[in-house]
């Protein structure tokens, strides 16, 4: 059977990195939220999942954990244009400081319209942390940017720490750049 890494064309960001910079993101947020009510801490499912549970477990603040699923690319390496909400959250974020945590943005599609979404529901405030930003994947006429980031990365396919192709590579525990001839089959 093939190995994940014999798919990865190198690593981008180790597991080393990740921990580091991932910590660095929990003590900023942490002193940014430090005198304030609890905050409302939101994993975009799947591919947020490690990021979310390493960047909770570095934040030193009360914070109730709620999940949504929103999808617009299926199996395909490109967004597909339409936004669907497969899970919603759990609980009202009116006149609370939430913060949606997103694994990479790239087109910015998916995640300005979920904005657009939450902010309906008047929340105190809203912020984005990623962990990956690819300024350069921004779709024409989408502007979005995260008020917390990781790593700013090239226009690369990336796969590892929860991030995917055709939900398969999400376990492998560093970022690396997948071979195109994975995903231009």
């Amino acid at each position: 059977m093939k190995r994940m890494e014999e798919d990865v064309e190198r690593i981008l960001h180790s597991e080393q990195e990740l921990k580091e910079r991932v910590r660095e993101l929990g003590k900023q947020i942490t002193e940014d939220y430090k005198d304030d009510e609890p905050i409302v801490l939101i994993c975009i499912l799947r591919g947020s999942v490690m990021f979310f549970a390493d960047l909770a477990r570095n934040m030193d603040l009360r914070a109730n954990l709620e999940f949504m699923t929103v999808s617009s690319y299926g199996n395909n390496a490109s967004t597909s244009g339409l936004v669907e909400i497969k899970k919603d959250l759990d609980c009202n974020i009116e006149g609370r400081n939430v913060i949606i945590a997103e694994d990479i943005i790239d087109s910015g599609y998916t995640l300005s319209e979920l904005k657009k979404i939450l902010m309906t529901r008047n929340p105190k405030s809203l912020k984005i942390v990623c962990l990956l930003d690819k300024p350069e994947g921004r779709r024409e006429g989408v502007d979005i940017k995260p008020d917390y980031c990781g790593f700013t990365i090239e226009n690369e396919f990336v796969v590892g720490y929860g991030l995917d192709y055709a939900q398969m590579y999400r376990n492998l525990p560093y970022v690396g750049v997948l071979k195109r001839s994975v995903y231009e089959k």
